[in-house]
């Protein structure tokens, strides 16, 4: 069998018997040619085809997420599920659009933790005499905290027990919120933990029930 590149030599050399095996090597590497010969990548010419995958964060191979993210200057987690990846990926640009706001800070946290995020922007009621008149509860003397909100994340309930795992997406969670949060804000996390006490459903002491501070390796501050 001769190589197809014969048909682009000069006809002096397409005669020449050696000529016609010897191109059948870089025919396998640049066309790709089926053959008895174990070559483990497809032709030159298949992956050029095959190029605008690479940009497409549904189709790109798994070791170009990075890459691809970084188009965005966006560093993602390797600890993150693939899925996860891609589809954050498919929409950064969208997202950046509404960066600082309530609704995109509750998004990325829907993405990234395990658990269901709440956002609320606290707010201190002006003083009205018969409607908000208890000083320390709800009216605040030359008003309460400017530019502050709270998050509250439900974890899920097959991470009761896992303390490790519990900590691990409450990092990621605050991690979030400082990269997304506006630079003048403050906040509060407040982790909702599975099996809290709930009478006739959750409530073994010691197993699922905690009673007194959190456990110092899962403890978070404001």
């Amino acid at each position: 069998m001769s190589s197809r590149l014969l048909n682009y030599l000069p006809a002096l050399y397409r005669t020449d018997p050696f000529i016609g095996q010897f191109l059948l090597a870089f025919e396998k590497v640049l066309l790709g040619i089926e053959d008895t010969v174990e070559y483990p990548y497809p032709g030159l010419e298949t992956t050029i085809s095959r190029l605008a995958t690479l940009f497409d964060p549904q189709q790109t191979p798994e070791a170009f997420l990075s890459w691809l993210a970084s188009w965005t200057a966006l560093s993602l987690r390797a600890d993150l599920p693939v899925t996860v990846q891609r589809d954050f990926i498919a929409n950064i640009v969208q997202r950046y659009r509404f960066r600082g706001t309530k609704a995109n800070l509750q998004v990325l946290l829907s993405l990234f933790t395990r658990g269901q995020p709440t956002v609320t922007e606290m707010t201190v009621d002006e003083f009205q005499i018969g409607v908000h008149s208890s000083l320390g509860e709800d009216t605040y003397l030359q008003g309460g905290s400017p530019h502050f909100f709270r998050v509250t994340i439900a974890l899920p309930q097959d991470l009761a027990g896992k303390p490790q795992e519990l900590a691990r997406q409450l990092a990621i969670a605050r991690n979030i919120i400082d990269l997304e949060k506006p630079a003048h804000t403050d906040y509060e996390l407040i982790p909702i933990f599975p099996s809290t006490l709930q009478i006739g459903v959750a409530a073994n002491l010691g197993i699922d029930t905690l009673l007194g501070s959190l456990p110092t390796e899962i403890n978070i501050g404001s």
